[in-house]
């Protein structure tokens, strides 16, 4: 169950700015929160980084690895990688070939390691402190547009999308295709990824999504006869790609 307590008018009515002549996609984008929601309520991943009692830290390095693995990976070698490596500091006075071959495992290895270095270094000098504007955060070695919204939501408290691959995913299946190749530049889901999401847990929304792309909306062979999104769903609906 869910370790936060959540309010159910907060989780949805989010202040969204789209046009008046939208209303049924503003409906569309609030049942599309609630479905989500409750959900989660029932269906959540339990991760150490997921904790209340999770430092800035601890948020921070296991987003760094799941940019490149998955979250049920990264959940068997979180543990052993924070023993190791309990701050930044010590994060940083790492030899970079040890660093390697702790990663190899979980196939971060060469370039996720020289990655985590610079970062470490630079957050060491920091204090752990990062800057709470974005266009610093994202000067920070090893530091991009995902990172940049994970600090921003975990260490200043700031609503922000998780924007990868499968938050993507789900998006345009519900919503719409995306315009282009790099979700990273596509205006479509920079901009609806903003607009649906609450202005209050904002962390626990964004992990619904997550869960829900792992568990449901699969990349591949989605379970949608068991999807409580179906009804309103475009992919389900006009595309047809029901898998059972």
């Amino acid at each position: 169950m869910l370790q936060t307590s959540i309010k159910l008018r907060h989780f949805f009515s989010n202040g969204m700015k789209l046009k008046k002549n939208k209303r049924g996609n503003r409906l569309k984008v609030r049942w599309f929160q609630i479905q989500l929601f409750r959900w989660f309520k029932l269906n959540n991943r339990q991760f150490l980084w997921r904790k209340r009692n999770c430092t800035k830290y601890q948020s921070i390095i296991a987003e760094v690895l799941l940019q490149r693995t998955n979250a049920e990976t990264v959940s068997r070698f979180y543990p052993r990688f924070i023993r190791k490596y309990p701050s930044w500091k010590a994060l940083a006075l790492a030899k970079k070939k040890d660093l390697q071959a702790f990663l190899k495992p979980i196939g971060l290895w060469r370039r996720k390691a020289t990655a985590i270095k610079k970062l470490s270094i630079e957050m060491a000098k920091r204090n752990g402190r990062f800057p709470k504007r974005r266009e610093e955060i994202e000067k920070i070695p090893a530091v991009g547009q995902y990172i940049a919204n994970a600090v921003l939501m975990f260490c200043h408290g700031q609503p922000q999308p998780l924007l990868d691959v499968n938050m993507a995913r789900v998006l345009e299946r519900f919503f719409g295709p995306r315009k282009l190749a790099d979700i990273r530049y596509d205006p479509y889901l920079q901009d609806l990824s903003h607009k649906i999401l609450p202005k209050e847990n904002a962390k626990e929304f964004n992990w619904a999504i997550l869960d829900f792309a792992s568990l449901i909306c699969k990349a591949r062979k989605p379970l949608c006869l068991k999807c409580l999104l179906k009804t309103k769903c475009r992919y389900f609906n006009k595309e047809k790609r029901v898998v059972k």
